[in-house]
């Protein structure tokens, strides 16, 4: 049996009297691309925050490739090979394109010593570049990050949690405010990752054509609760997903 990158398991958080995330239950296989969606207020931003060590459960396990790190903080997880992206933009607009890259990698190189010593990149421009030119922003990797249009600057963030290789990352709407005609190319574009750079992917997002078209499995939240997992194929035939969701 292959053993899963992520294995969450009967995650329960509770805020005050309202239950966020009531024993929730999921597996993400290696080289998957894993999908979460449901309505305003299913659980789906208290679950992505547990599995980035930014709040602590009330109950359950998270395992990375087998290990428990359910008390882990970002930066931990961030080191042990998860990388993620945010609902808002995390790039520094005073940077370069390039620059942003190096910096989000550089807290893989070793101690602070160790990087005081470092080439000016961290030796991390030759990674940097392979980004910058899979992502198709070579045109623009000298500039600030500032300077570039919002779809740009949402390329430039995406490209940012993949400078440390990691085996599994968290994409937290990637299409947010994106104009419509780029949403395509981050498809295409994140279906190349999966498969030149063999990592698993778990995407929250409010669009559902491109969560159809994207991901190879997805879950459904409805009031903290799992509804159904499956293909995109079984999720649109779901009587109770069209109901609860889709349907409206």
């Amino acid at each position: 049996m292959i053993q899963p990158v992520l294995k969450v398991s009967n995650m329960k958080k509770a805020y005050g009297a309202i239950q966020a995330v009531g024993g929730v239950s999921f597996e993400v296989r290696p080289g998957e691309i894993f999908g979460v969606i449901g309505p305003n207020g299913s659980g789906k931003t208290t679950l992505f925050n547990s599995m980035l060590g930014q709040i602590t459960p009330d109950e359950g396990k998270i395992e990375l490739n087998g290990q428990d790190v359910t008390t882990l903080g970002p930066l931990e997880l961030n080191r042990r090979g998860v990388g993620r992206t945010f609902q808002t933009l995390q790039v520094f607009g005073k940077m370069t394109v390039r620059d942003n890259l190096i910096v989000a990698a550089q807290e893989h190189q070793g101690s602070m010593f160790s990087r005081m010593f470092a080439p000016t990149d961290s030796g991390l421009g030759a990674k940097a570049d392979a980004l910058i030119d899979q992502f198709h922003i070579r045109h623009v990797a000298d500039k600030k990050a500032g300077e570039l249009s919002y779809g740009q600057q949402k390329l430039v963030d995406i490209a940012m949690a993949f400078m440390s290789e990691p085996d599994l990352v968290l994409l937290d709407e990637p299409c947010a405010g994106v104009n419509p005609s780029l949403v395509g190319g981050i498809s295409t574009l994140l279906k190349e990752l999966n498969k030149t750079r063999k990592g698993s992917f778990v995407v929250i997002e409010h669009n559902m054509d491109f969560v159809m078209d994207l991901c190879h499995r997805i879950m459904v939240m409805v009031e903290g609760q799992v509804l159904a997992i499956g293909t995109p194929d079984e999720i649109r035939a779901n009587k109770q997903v069209l109901d609860a969701y889709l349907g409206n």
